[in-house]
């Protein structure tokens, strides 16, 4: 299991992630391998959404990596989290639908940190978020056929699609 951290997508990338940029048929695959090899349990804290009270044991999340030099957003892989470590993932959103004490409770309690850690962990997000919001960002997300096969004239239209 690992860290909980926030993952805070520049502004320039919000709305183009795999799910909206690949055909439902792909990212339905992607999102099932994910979920399979995690044996339906959250990667960061082992729990099942359906034992939160969800409909739904997890949730795919993308891993992106920044080349802040190139200015190229790189997919590195897909992670299954339950809805609860999803939602600190996301914590602009989480924040925006009014979850933000849950998350920050959720972030204390898996990475054993104190409240002051947290905090000082999202302001740091939130430099590099504003930093990077600046920029255009090319989108690699090349990594997608190492997980399931998808043709590559699909991730070349999707690269595409976001520019």
């Amino acid at each position: 299991m690992g860290d909980l951290t926030v993952e805070l997508i520049p502004k320039t990338c919000f709305y183009s992630n795999v799910r909206t940029l690949l055909p439902k048929k792909y990212w339905d695959l992607l999102r099932r391998a994910s979920y399979a090899k995690a044996e339906y349990k959250c990667e960061i804290c082992g729990e099942s959404g359906k034992d939160q009270g969800y409909k739904h044991e997890v949730e795919c999340h993308e891993i992106w990596d920044y080349d802040d030099k190139l200015k190229v957003q790189i997919l590195t892989g897909l992670i299954s989290l339950c809805p609860k470590c999803h939602q600190v993932k996301h914590f602009g959103r989480t924040s925006a639908i009014g979850l933000q004490a849950h998350a920050f409770k959720r972030m204390e309690r898996i990475n054993d940190w104190t409240h002051k850690q947290c905090v000082t962990h999202l302001a740091e997000s939130m430099i590099e978020w504003s930093e990077r919001s600046i920029y255009k960002w090319r989108l690699d997300i090349s990594v997608l056929n190492e997980l399931v096969d998808i043709p590559e004239k699909l991730i070349a239209e999707a690269v595409k699609k976001r520019k």
